[in-house]
């Protein structure tokens, strides 16, 4: 995994600096390309082979400039394809592989690859700039039309100084976060920053200065297949042997839960061994859940099949101690108490030798592993939601979504109506991705393009990337999401709201521990809200009350303040407008 940035300018300097503020991303290597036009940028962690031979960034051999970020999955497959049509391996990376298919058959050539990735591919001859995303925006890539053209990169730190009045507080994205709890539009937080969203790729005229075309990837739920626990298996198996490529020690995130635990399982029958890796809490607690259910049964997991685990004791202290890494590292605000959790996490593997990690993120969203989507079959809760009994179109789909939290922060003074968010919305999730004969799975196609690069890969791969790691995710990969999205979602739902995910637990029921099977849905969550209302620890006690009483201006309803996890997202919005210097 790397960096990748660029301008259309000639400007070494900038990019160069950009490259020294995002070095995490790179230690292998980092090189810059420039003409008169254009200058691009690259920071290397190298996965697949020798760093000297995958240099970036990368002229191909029709005289084209490629800088990249991310794994082609399926790229042995395509080596072995497209050998007969000309390609010729010189140095075992995908980086050369994309160059060339790229030269060769253009955009389609993304749609062919199974990848995350975040690329730049400049045509020289036609002065055009592809900025692409991968189809599940497992990879971020943000830019910024300017004066001079247009300014991208992996991160947003490095562009804030470029482009002007940035750390003014966007109002759209802050309105957007403030009723759905994250911000999936194209607008980030600071104004004139935006990101590619997931599978999007945009052609950039360089002369014109202008965004002329944008092209879009979707999985759409389809129902061409029955289910066959079998071939589940199958498939799940080869996605995960998919993201195992590469010369660099793999660890998995464990949660516990069984998603995660099926890609642990799947791994060791791939590799032979594993390295995983799961978070108890101390102090525990037990209240609306145990916080160490997910830990007891990853433990379980493992012992009985020799994994090489690790716990990773998460204590208040050592969520201080990440706090401030979580908010810088992170770049915008999220609805999450847990982030230093995830932070320090990252951190443990890291020190651990691990440069590759997995885990079981979008499995809930293929296999309708959340309670939200059996409630969707009741005519009562949609009354209520949408007023009406039944999704019938796609506006209801995106009514709906925007109902997805029930305590919605304040965040401005000025919120934008809830008409605007809605268009707003419809502008960066067409109607592509409905199927009327599936309004529920179109909810969560719908999910996986919105909530989980927002919620999940965007924390994976800033925190992965801080410490140098390169974040992986089989479920995600088109060859699982496409088997997955092709079952009818009422096959993927039992009769109790809590009978979810019923695919994976009939077709792993004897291959994993029924402790897993059967268990509840829980999230892997720190309690840091219980440690602070029920004053747990003085330490962490002192360092919230010292944090809100230096407020920012930011409004944030009372009502978060009052108890519980939602006392973490109003200190995280403040402390991360002190981090960036935000205005408000």
């Amino acid at each position: 995994m790397c960096g990748i940035y660029g301008i259309t300018e000639y400007n070494t300097d900038f990019i160069n600096k950009y490259i020294e503020i995002c070095k995490h991303r790179g230690p292998d290597g980092q090189n810059v390309w420039t003409d008169e036009k254009v200058t691009l940028g690259h920071n290397l962690l190298s996965i697949m082979s020798d760093p000297k031979l995958s240099a970036q960034p990368w002229k191909t051999n029709n005289g084209n400039v490629l800088t990249y970020n991310g794994e082609i999955f399926n790229y042995y497959e395509l080596k072995e394809k497209y050998q007969s049509e000309g390609f010729v391996d010189t140095t075992g990376t995908d980086t050369e592989l994309l160059a060339w298919g790229l030269d060769k058959f253009g955009f389609k050539f993304i749609e062919e690859i199974d990848s995350m990735h975040g690329f730049a591919y400049y045509k020289v001859n036609e002065q055009e700039i592809w900025l692409s995303r991968d189809h599940a925006g497992i990879k971020p890539l943000f830019y910024a039309e300017i004066d001079s053209g247009i300014v991208f990169g992996s991160e947003i730190k490095g562009l804030i100084d470029k482009v002007p009045g940035s750390r003014k507080l966007d109002n759209l994205a802050l309105s957007f976060m403030g009723k759905t709890g994250i911000n999936a539009l194209r607008n980030t937080f600071f104004t004139g920053i935006k990101k590619l969203l997931a599978g999007e790729t945009i052609v950039y005229d360089v002369a014109g200065k202008k965004i002329k075309d944008t092209h879009r990837q979707y999985i759409r739920p389809e129902h061409t297949r029955e289910f066959d626990p079998k071939e589940l298996r199958t498939v799940a198996r080869q996605a995960v042997e998919m993201c195992s490529i590469g010369r660099r020690k793999i660890g998995v995130f464990l949660s516990g839960g069984l998603d995660s635990s099926v890609v642990a399982y799947e791994l060791n029958k791939v590799k032979g061994e594993i390295n995983s890796f799961t978070n108890r809490m101390d102090p525990p607690v037990k209240v609306d859940e145990d916080y160490n259910e997910d830990a007891d049964c990853a433990k379980i997991l493992a012992s009985q099949n020799n994994f090489n685990h690790k716990e990773v004791l998460i204590t208040p202290q050592n969520f201080i101690d990440a706090w401030s890494d979580s908010i810088y590292y992170m770049e915008q605000p999220v609805y999450n108490p847990s982030m230093a959790m995830y932070c320090h996490t990252n951190k443990f593997l890291a020190d651990n030798d691990i440069v590759v990690t997995m885990a079981g993120d979008m499995g809930d969203e293929v296999l309708a592993g959340y309670p939200k989507y059996w409630k969707m079959k009741n005519n009562k809760w949609l009354q209520k939601q949408i007023e009406k009994d039944s999704i019938e179109t796609w506006d209801d789909v995106l009514k709906l979504w925007l109902k997805r939290i029930k305590r919605p922060l304040q965040l401005t003074d000025n919120p934008v109506s809830e008409n605007t968010l809605l268009q707003e919305f419809k502008k960066c999730y067409g109607e592509e991705l409905w199927n009327p004969t599936d309004p529920i799975g179109s909810y969560m196609a719908l999910d996986c393009v919105a909530q989980v690069p927002e919620e999940m890969f965007n924390r994976n791969d800033k925190y992965g990337m801080a410490y140098s790691m390169e974040g992986r995710f089989p479920l995600a990969t088109k060859h699982f999401m496409k088997y997955c999205m092709s079952i009818h979602t009422h096959n993927k739902m039992g009769n109790d709201k809590n009978d979810t995910k019923i695919l994976f637990k009939r077709a792993y029921k004897g291959h994993l521990p029924d402790v897993i099977i059967n268990k509840g849905k829980t999230g892997w969550t720190v309690p840091v809200g219980h440690w602070l209302t029920a004053n747990m620890n003085p330490a962490l006690r002192k360092f919230y009350n010292d944090a809100m009483q230096n407020k920012s201006g930011l409004n944030v309803i009372s009502a978060s303040q009052k108890a519980g996890k939602a006392l973490v997202p109003a200190w995280i919005v403040h402390d991360w407008i002190k981090c960036y210097n935000m205005e408000y």
